[in-house]
């Protein structure tokens, strides 16, 4: 019992308990799923790893001609019968702080083409997603909500 109340006491002092707490639940705020802008697809995040990381779980339309939507404008020809529900679009986004995600990877199905990105937790029902090359002024932003 002593040896508990000694542990306890040098983890509060140590900050151990409250920091670790708190910042892994700032952090996982993103997690869940979001609704993409135009209402198209419904994106879940999760963690993988000690990153994040999203993928495609809802079509609005998720069929073509009475056949899953197939990734059909990728880069790499071997990927163009891949279905794009399941898919993962958002890849290796690290928290920074203050509601903010870097370094991640965006994939756009309806164009074939991936992206550098950003995300900014606006509050607890929106997402901005930002998508650019080279520097993020050379992109495009787009809201997500819960």
């Amino acid at each position: 019992m002593i040896a508990r109340l000694v542990l306890l006491f040098g983890m509060v002092l140590s900050g151990i308990a409250p920091h670790g707490q708190d910042a892994r639940s700032e952090s996982d705020r993103i997690l869940g799923e979001w609704t993409t802008a135009e209402g198209k697809a419904k994106v879940l995040i999760t963690r993988c790893d000690s990153l994040y990381c999203g993928k495609i779980v809802w079509l609005k339309d998720p069929l073509k001609n009475g056949s899953p939507v197939v990734d059909s404008k990728n880069t790499d020809p071997k990927l163009r019968d891949v279905p794009v529900l399941g898919m993962t679009i958002l890849r290796g986004f690290q928290y920074d702080g203050d509601g903010e995600y870097d370094g991640g990877k965006v994939y756009d199905p309806e164009s074939g083409d991936t992206y550098s990105g950003k995300l900014q937790l606006v509050d607890a029902r929106t997402l901005e997603l930002r998508g650019y090359v080279l520097i993020p002024l050379f992109g495009r932003t787009e809201a997500w909500t819960r």
